[in-house]
């Protein structure tokens, strides 16, 4: 096992926290919540699974930084992202004392993602109900990331960061259902929201197997507070 001085280096100067970034990356397919995950090749966490993330280089704002690190690991610039919490345990990272500033990232359409470059051996989608072996702290990670959606789909205008720009009122309401865990009654849920005036109901409908459906898009899709749970 690597151990390392916290507090010195081998010549006795102090040591100081090196900063870093990561991403969980969030996305809603197939009516499940899903994650993007980078396999580890090298360092004490070999061969485990951990979110897009690295250190932030001198000069770099925490947001470039994490921008950087996204387009390393082939996300496109569509991501909607926020600072999260920070991560501060001296231990999180056996090879040094690593602060890391973790960032909430949403897509909604998971084709924005391409294969990782550079340091990335692999990329893969994950159902946050069935994750892998997460490196370092990252399972705390995404425990807090699908806490903070849970939290602001209930006053927030969040979803609009995980739907098309066009979608049914069924799709909007599988996505509250299946992120919060729970059933909804369906004819509260949406005479809730179309009271609320944050949706727009398009000319277009959507053709299928059953009887037609109409199309609803955000009215905005910047950030919104509005009571909808």
């Amino acid at each position: 096992m690597t151990h390392f001085n916290l507090e010195a280096d081998h010549t006795g100067r102090p040591l100081r926290p090196k900063v870093a970034v990561d991403t969980v990356v969030l996305a809603f397919t197939e009516g499940r919540l899903q994650t993007y995950l980078l396999k580890i090749g090298r360092g004490p966490a070999r061969g485990k699974w951990a979110f897009p993330g690295g250190l932030v280089r001198a000069g770099e704002t925490l947001d470039d930084a994490a921008r950087r690190e996204l387009r390393a690991a082939g996300v496109g610039p569509g991501i909607h992202l926020e600072q999260l919490f920070t991560f501060g345990d001296p231990r999180r990272d056996p090879r040094a004392h690593v602060v890391s500033v973790a960032y909430l990232g949403l897509l909604a359409d998971q084709g924005e993602v391409s294969p990782p470059a550079g340091k990335y051996v692999d990329g893969r989608w994950f159902s946050v109900a069935a994750l892998p072996t997460l490196g370092y702290d990252h399972s705390l990670m995404a425990r807090r990331a699908v806490g903070r959606l849970r939290a602001k789909l209930g006053y927030t205008n969040i979803a609009c960061n995980l739907l098309p720009g066009t979608f049914t009122f069924s799709e909007l309401e599988t996505l509250y259902a299946a992120v919060l865990r729970r059933r909804l009654d369906r004819r509260n849920f949406r005479r809730r929201i179309l009271a609320m005036n944050i949706l727009r109901r398009t000319a277009a409908m959507r053709r299928g197997a059953h009887r037609p459906a109409c199309l609803y898009r955000f009215a905005q899709r910047t950030a919104q507070i509005a009571e909808i749970l």
